[in-house]
């Protein structure tokens, strides 16, 4: 019997009876097909026999692993060992009661080789099962129908198979074609049949086609790596990684393992050591790796009960309370999985190098283009050498005499152009524990690192380097706790020690005239000269602070406050390196979260700054930051925002904060609309200018005067009517309303603009004095878009509808009102705030929450129903969390004064966001 002579692995994660019971198994299908003859009806029992076994076999398998939520390698074995058991058991039966073999000849020989990730030997709980069918000549009647009838039975397991039968023959000429096949024949292993088949077939591989073909199959492999690297996004702290696919994932170990296996016949990954491609210490962060990722991929698979790789927000979260992980610290458990995660990965990064440059070094793998083509070697500084191409350590026992070479290698490297030889890397951080104390007080290390920073024109290139190999945390400890720190939010696209030094990249790429186009406030400012080592420091330490209780821009300003004197700064520069990082969002914020039309919000924030200086590095680094934070963050809204408030914030402390006040405003904002406006009548111009209020004149563009002066030209009271035009400035789509006031005008276009799928990212509302009200809103699409034109008469119809009644919003948004699936995992409190102090004439409402479809209609309708007039909104969006702010009175025209009746608002605005919120994820 076939199934018998399978060979149960040693370190299974429960007994190999307890998994699948082959003598029990064996006898029970005896038993069920003894009266049988017909071919389905046997398959049709022996199916039946498996489905329960093999169901009962994950089941002990998957709760043993539930219960050693790390034992990934004795997991997947077993796993393994299962689906061989069943293939075995399908396979015996074929071959017993389906289709006997009378005789066997050369001709009916048959071997049944696993392929793939199956023939490796490890299976998570979904892989797939890829057999091989090898035949030694032509395929024969008896063999197709064993094949066909094994198979029948696996599909009828609901596995999912891939197959392919094939004489030895057609195999290597396959394998020479299509690197897919070879690559999967290089992991072949045997696992029924006739072994001299399969002998023959690894015989004839080795020598006729892996012997002479080692360089190309490297090559290939490599090139297939960066284009699945680049499929996945090139990233290897995507914020929701494949573990199997990403940069840093399980694949990328495996191709390290194909290739060493293509070249040298290692079977086991422990003769990586034995082969020297890596040390025994680099083989162990090799295996904590593999069984890390295993680990992850295998909870992904039993949490998603189907074959899952892509580790999502929403999984992210379910993955790490099922390997153990506990909230402490003040961070979530995800956060800090992922965070453990996200150091395995760039430990994946390091061993590909390490193995690359073996490749190398044999002559296997070419080296780099670019590296050929600069043959001429750079001079280099004495300890230094040039290794294939590499900057290499000359003599590494005298290389250690000395501390600050840790230090000085990045900079030789940066100095040179040449990439850090993987030999150098290891030394590196075999000997992180000769960056002391003392060395780090040393001025000559102190010199180094910030000529790292500032001297080169590419920190960021050094940066990651000494990131990746420990170094600049060991001569950084505070920066140690943010490595890898992942952000768990849909805001954030990187790891908080990557985002930081994307901040460094983009202040470098600025200081390069990369982006003067893109960023004409930001680059006119460092062309005029600042303190950079002041910014560049900021930058350094801006999110230090993150992943503890405490705010981090207060415990960021306390850790830079020491840090920074270690870092060689005066301390005057160490006030302002502070100022900057406890201050490092104020810019944004007052931007992006506050009206700056209105005169006290430039007041407020200039009070704050007092000097243009200081107002200078807070706009560059406040630029860096969000662009920073992802692809696309940085957008024309955010620009247009940021380079308001910066103008008029310099305007304010160089002339005067007196300069700041409405009637000035109002003045100059007549006077352009009387401009604009050449064709119209004294009368008319006199009557269109004396029927706003102040805030009308001092809160919108003269664009926008112009268009309502036309929309209210004559308007029947009872008439509504819209301007939709794309504001390019700002990547949105500007529509104007005009209708006769009413309570509730607010709310009621919100809600249409909910029903349309419109995201508004800012809004303005006035009422005249002859009883019309304005409003101008600012929306985008679904992607951050303005609405294309095609799609602006439909969004021009739905509006209309709710407006005039037809559509009632408040019934029509709970059906579309719903938080994706995705974004259910997102843990984000509700803040609501009271600002009577931020506005001349308006009290702020500050709602922070999660952001969804229906909010800001559920709010505004909210703030109708209360009497509450808003003036204007304003929406900050970070990912799953929304900031809506706005600045309003009550019926009588004054601020909410009393305490009595904004807790009582407050209240109705929870409630209101409760009742949002439940019905959204039901």
């Amino acid at each position: 019997m076939e199934l018998s002579k399978l060979r149960a692995p040693s370190d299974l994660i429960v007994e190999a009876s307890d998994i699948f019971d082959r003598e029990d198994v064996a006898a029970q299908i005896d038993r069920a097909v003894a009266d049988l003859s017909d071919a389905a009806a046997i398959r049709g029992a022996v199916v039946g026999i498996l489905r329960q076994s093999r169901a009962a076999g994950l089941e002990r398998i998957s709760a043993a692993f539930k219960a050693a939520p790390f034992a990934s390698q004795a997991a997947t074995m077993s796993y393994c060992y299962l689906t061989d058991c069943a293939v075995a058991a399908a396979y015996d039966a074929a071959l017993r009661y389906m289709h006997p073999r009378q005789v066997a000849t050369t001709s009916e020989q048959l071997a049944i080789v696993a392929v793939g990730g199956y023939g490796r030997g490890g299976m998570a709980p979904f892989s797939d099962v890829d057999l091989l069918f090898v035949i030694p000549y032509k395929m024969t009647a008896w063999a197709e129908s064993v094949i066909e009838s094994l198979l029948y039975v696996l599909w009828d397991l609901r596995l999912k198979v891939g197959h392919a039968s094939r004489t030895i023959r057609d195999c290597l000429r396959l394998a020479r074609e299509d690197y897919t096949i070879r690559t999967s024949l290089v992991e072949m292993r045997f696992l029924l049949g006739d072994q001299e088949v399969f002998q023959q077939l690894q015989t004839q591989l080795r020598e006729k086609l892996f012997k002479d073909t080692a360089g190309e199959f490297t090559e290939a492999k490599l090139a297939e790596r960066d284009a699945r690297h680049l499929k996945q996004g090139g990233q290897r702290y995507m914020v929701e990684p494949n573990v199997k696919e990403g940069k840093g994932g399980l694949r990328d170990l495996q191709s390290l393992y194909w290739i060493e296996k293509y070249i040298n016949g290692v079977f086991h990954a422990e003769q990586l050591v034995e082969a020297g491609v890596f040390s025994a210490e680099e083989f162990a962060t090799f295996e904590a790796a593999q069984n890390f990722l295993w680990a992850v991929r295998c909870h992904l698979h039993l949490i998603a009960n189907r074959a899952m790789d892509q580790l999502t927000f929403e999984l992210q979260v379910e993955v790490a309370e099922a390997m153990g992980y506990r909230d402490r610290g003040g961070r979530r458990a995800v956060e800090h999985f992922m965070q453990a995660y996200f150091r395995h990965a760039t430990k994946v990064g390091e061993l590909t190098r390490i193995f690359l440059t073996a490749l190398e070094a044999a002559q296997v793998k070419k080296e780099p283009v670019l590296l050929r083509v600069l043959r001429r070697k750079p001079k280099l500084k004495p300890g230094f050498s040039v290794l294939q191409n590499r900057l290499a350590i000359a003599d590494p026992d005298a290389f250690l005499q000395d501390k600050m070479n840790l230090l000085r290698v990045f900079e030789e490297a940066m100095r040179t152009g040449l990439l850090i030889h993987p030999n150098a890397m290891r030394l590196l951080s075999a000997n992180l524990h000769l960056i002391d104390g003392s060395m780090r007080k040393s001025d000559e290390a102190i010199r180094i690192f910030i000529d790292i920073l500032l001297k080169h024109g590419n920190p960021e290139r050094g940066l990651r380097r000494m990131n990746e190999l420990g170094v600049l945390a060991a001569f950084i400890p505070d920066f140690e706790p943010i490595v890898a720190m992942m952000q768990f939010n849909m805001y954030h696209s990187y790891t908080v020690d990557e985002h930081t030094i994307q901040t460094i990249s983009h202040l470098a790429a600025i200081e390069r005239g990369e982006l003067i186009e893109e960023l004409p406030v930001a680059s006119g400012i460092l062309a005029e000269g600042l303190n950079r080592k002041v910014l560049y420091v900021a930058l350094l330490l801006h999110d230090i602070g993150k992943g503890r209780p405490e705010d981090h821009s207060v415990l960021g300003a306390k850790i830079a406050r020491e840090v920074a004197p270690r870092l060689g700064l005066k301390p005057r520069e160490v006030e302002t390196v502070e100022w900057l990082v406890r201050h490092h969002l104020l810019m944004s914020d007052m931007a992006q979260k506050r009206d700056i039309a209105d005169p006290r919000t430039v007041r407020d924030f200039a009070k704050a700054v007092q000097s243009v200086k200081r107002l200078d590095l807070l706009t560059v680094l406040t630029v860096c930051d969000i662009s920073g934070v992802g692809p696309g963050v940085w957008n024309n809204w955010k620009a247009v925002l940021i380079r308001a408030l910066y103008r008029q914030t310099k305007k304010a402390l160089e002339t005067g904060l007196e300069d700041l006040n409405r009637e000035n405003r109002g003045t100059e904002a007549k006077k352009n609309l009387r401009k604009a406006l050449p064709d119209w009548s004294k009368a008319a111009l006199r009557h269109e200018t004396n029927r706003h209020y102040p805030p009308y004149w001092q809160g919108l563009h003269v664009t926008a005067h112009q268009i309502f002066a036309r929309l209210l030209l004559d308007i029947p009271e009872d008439e509504i009517r819209m301007d939709l035009q794309p504001d390019e400035d700002r990547d949105a789509t500007r529509i104007c309303f005009a209708m006769g006031d009413h309570p509730g005008v607010f709310s009621r276009i919100c809600g249409a603009l909910a029903l349309s799928g419109a995201n508004v990212v800012d809004a303005r509302t006035f009422t005249s004095k002859d009883g019309y009200a304005t409003a101008v809103f600012w929306v985008q699409d679904a992607e951050g878009h303005p609405y294309e034109d095609l799609r602006l008469g439909r969004l021009e119809k739905m509006i209309n509808e709710t407006l005039q009644g037809t559509l009632v919003a408040r019934e029509a948004i709970q059906s579309r009102d719903k938080i994706k699936k995705r974004e259910r995992a997102f843990q984000v409190p509700t803040s609501i705030s009271f600002d009577n102090e931020g506005s001349e004439i308006y009290t702020i409402i500050e709602v922070d929450t999660r952001d969804r479809l229906g909010l800001l209609y559920d709010l505004t309708r909210t703030l109708a129903a209360a009497n509450v007039n808003i003036s204007s909104a304003v929406i900050a969006t970070y990912g799953e969390q929304v900031v809506d702010t706005f600045y309003v009175k009550d019926m009588f025209g004054l601020k909410l004064h009393s305490k009595a009746k904004r807790d009582s608002l407050e209240q109705k605005l929870r409630d209101a966001l409760k009742q949002g919120a439940t019905r959204a994820l039901s």
